[in-house]
């Protein structure tokens, strides 16, 4: 009884599968042009955003330059965007504010172009082209609206998208380190304070341009030491004089005592 019951509910729900499909066909293949729109409407108010996206991509041709145009371009962007392909949604985003500069939803659409392009982001282990990208749309539209009501939510996408950033160059800087490449570690922590000059981490760098130029220095020859330890106590004593309440202080002064006997140690040998 039960299988049979089970058999029924699957044809039940088949039918209604292959009915829906039908049903859809005869849409798509009707010259009926106010007819499709209508039902791409029907479909879009009801969240189906795939059959939605389908109807209006073959109307988008048909219904340039007719008084129905911009709200079907400006609907066709948001199918793409619930259906989470981020490049296509906002390619329409971009091309809607390019198209019609003068509708009251251009702002919208500019801003919905950036946003979609933060949300295709990646994580920061990873190839951040579109990441600076999306910066630059963020950036340019809070400069273009100052005063929108989105402008403060554009702000933190792009304090997020720095902060990705930032992580993105210190993961490099800390793999030089690791792999003993201690000139191209503080070269590069050196770049992350002009960089992100605000970062809330600027002790911790220099504590590592400081750890990195001791290492550098143990691993020089001996002509060189002199100089490396010099440059290891200037990031100590910037660190100290900077942030004389950083939690790295404390390793900072041991490194430092140490760093500095050995530096002794070198000018007394050259006496």
């Amino acid at each position: 009884m039960q299988i049979r019951l089970r058999n029924l509910l699957y044809l039940f729900v088949l039918s209604v599968l292959v009915a829906s499909c039908n049903g859809f066909e005869k849409i798509r293949k009707s010259s009926d042009v106010n007819y499709k729109l209508t039902k791409a409407n029907e479909y879009y108010e009801k969240k189906d955003y795939q059959h939605a996206n389908m109807l209006y991509r073959e109307l988008m041709p048909i219904m340039k330059s007719t008084r129905n145009y911009e709200a079907l371009f400006y609907k066709y962007a948001y199918t793409f965007y619930n259906l989470k392909d981020y490049v296509e949604a906002s390619y329409y985003f971009k091309n809607f504010a390019e198209y019609f500069p003068t509708s009251k939803d251009v702002e919208e659409c500019e801003y919905m172009s950036a946003y979609c392009l933060y949300k295709y982001s990646p994580k920061s282990s990873l190839d951040q082209t579109n990441t600076i990208k999306s910066l630059e749309a963020l950036k340019s539209y809070v400069t273009r609206y100052p005063d929108s009501k989105r402008t403060a939510e554009a702000q933190k996408c792009i304090d997020e998208l720095t902060g990705k950033m930032e992580t993105k160059q210190a993961d490099a800087a800390m793999l030089y380190f690791h792999l003993g490449q201690y000139k191209a570690a503080t070269v590069t922590y050196r770049s992350l304070m002009r960089n992100y000059p605000e970062s809330t981490k600027m002790d911790q760098y220099l504590y590592m341009i400081m750890r990195a130029n001791v290492k550098y220095a143990k691993a020089s020859v001996e002509a060189k030491q002199e100089e490396r330890y010099a440059s290891a106590i200037g990031a100590y004593r910037e660190l100290k004089d900077t942030y004389p309440q950083s939690s790295y202080l404390p390793e900072a002064e041991k490194l430092y005592t140490e760093t500095d006997n050995n530096l002794k140690k070198i000018k007394n040998e050259h006496k």
